[in-house]
């Protein structure tokens, strides 16, 4: 496709189809599409704050609070299998329109569970609904985007994903400060909802009629064939799902940790992810930068071995006694590795599959939240007896970000993975 200007001969050559849409019209592309991205992540961690109020309120143990958690990464997971391989079928519209419908649905239902064994059942079916819009958007961005752009579209998305896990505590513990648990799930219902109007109104279809049955990519089982195949994906997938298993310990275990064990109130409690949120930004625009002049497979030798040394560090001075601030300075270095980890990790694993973007996508984030669900309550299975505390928190970082760095060397191996693609 050429985009033809006064003297043809001179034009610039675009290589997708996002490379002649106008600033303006990517400016909304980029701010939709966060936010699409950003609901997952808010609908999994808006509520951490509240876990010791909810465990009062239930009467039940920090471990049965944590299942919540873990219920609903577990049910994003599964809807990221569904949607993904479906959106590369029928279009990307009309999965993230009816997802997107239930995650509203599902979150009045949370607001209203009169018991912890509902507000789980309604936890899953928010996870499932919010996951239309991190696996479409990275679908779409694919769709109209290739090569360095490609890099820079999703280090915004991969922006939004690091830094939205981390704000939304923040946010959280401000609206516990004015409303009731229950309150913020309304929030979520409402947030939803705004997200699927806008959808409605300002999201078109991007993946053309043709695409939906290309040669070797007609049916689920194909595609999904497609990705596994490729060795460089897997490494990547192993990586990203190590990396948000880590950042996700931290987060199921940082209420009980910081309020708890440290003595901070819910508001000291936001303050601190709101610290914390500068590393994920700092992480994520310097890699975005970075990965295209040294590749981010290189990137990631650098981030995957930060986050091991990072998490290292946390147990050291936890065990010299050094109290808060020897764990929240190592805890920021954590969460810049992951920064620089996040966007590297969809760029290797959705450039090399433009034609099962929905696919790819949905893979990574189901592998990233259903491994995280399933490893970040380990942190209070450890510390069952004697109390979550910062060693027990960063034994499971460092086994985490340990395989990161084996299935870097060993899986992807960065003197063979390639180039990006024009």
């Amino acid at each position: 496709m050429r985009a033809l200007g006064a003297d043809p001969s001179t034009a610039a050559v675009a290589l997708h189809p996002g490379d002649a849409i106008s600033t303006p019209r990517r400016t909304v592309y980029i701010i939709l599409l966060g936010a699409l991205t950003a609901l997952g992540p808010f609908t999994i961690d808006l509520y951490l704050p509240a876990f010791p109020v909810l465990q009062e309120d239930f009467r039940t143990s920090a471990a049965a609070i944590q299942l919540t958690l873990t219920g609903t990464m577990i049910g994003f997971a599964l809807g990221q299998l569904i949607v993904g391989p479906l959106s590369d079928k029928v279009g990307r519209r009309i999965p993230l329109l009816s997802v997107t419908a239930l995650h509203v649905l599902a979150s009045f239902a949370a607001a209203l569970a009169p018991s912890l064994e509902l507000l789980s059942g309604a936890r899953v079916a928010m996870g499932m609904g919010a996951a239309a819009g991190g696996v479409v958007a990275m679908a779409i961005v694919r769709d109209l985007f290739g090569g360095r752009r490609l890099v820079v579209m999703l280090s915004r998305l991969a922006l939004v994903s690091g830094v939205a896990p981390v704000i939304a505590p923040l946010i959280g513990s401000a609206l516990l400060s004015v409303m009731s648990w229950r309150g913020i799930f309304v929030v979520l219902a409402v947030y939803g909802a705004v997200m699927l109007i806008s959808a409605i109104a300002l999201l078109p279809e991007t993946l053309p009629r043709a695409r939906r049955h290309d040669r070797g990519a007609t049916t689920v089982l194909q595609r999904y064939q497609s990705v596994f195949r490729d060795r460089v994906f897997i490494g990547v997938l192993i990586i990203g799902a190590m990396t948000f298993s880590g950042l996700f310990s931290y987060l199921s275990a940082s209420s009980f940790l910081f309020q708890v064990t440290h003595g901070l109130n819910a508001q000291e409690y936001g303050v601190l992810f709101a610290v914390n949120s500068i590393g994920v930004v700092v992480g994520v625009q310097t890699a975005s930068r970075l990965a295209a002049r040294f590749g981010p497979p290189w990137m990631l030798a650098f981030s995957t071995a930060a986050l091991f040394v990072a998490a290292v560090a946390i147990i050291l001075t936890d065990q010299l006694g050094l109290g808060l601030w020897g764990t929240v300075v190592p805890l920021f270095f954590f969460m810049t590795a992951c920064g620089f980890t996040f966007p590297c990790v969809q760029v290797l694993a959705l450039d090399r599959h433009g034609k099962a973007a929905g696919t790819a996508a949905s893979v990574l984030g189901a592998c990233n939240f259903g491994v995280a669900g399933l490893i970040s309550p380990v942190v209070g299975w450890i510390a069952r007896d004697a109390g979550i505390t910062a060693t027990t928190m960063a034994s499971v970082m460092v086994g985490c970000a340990a395989i990161g760095v084996l299935a870097l060397w060993l899986i992807v191996r960065p003197r063979t993975a390639g180039r990006l693609a024009p």
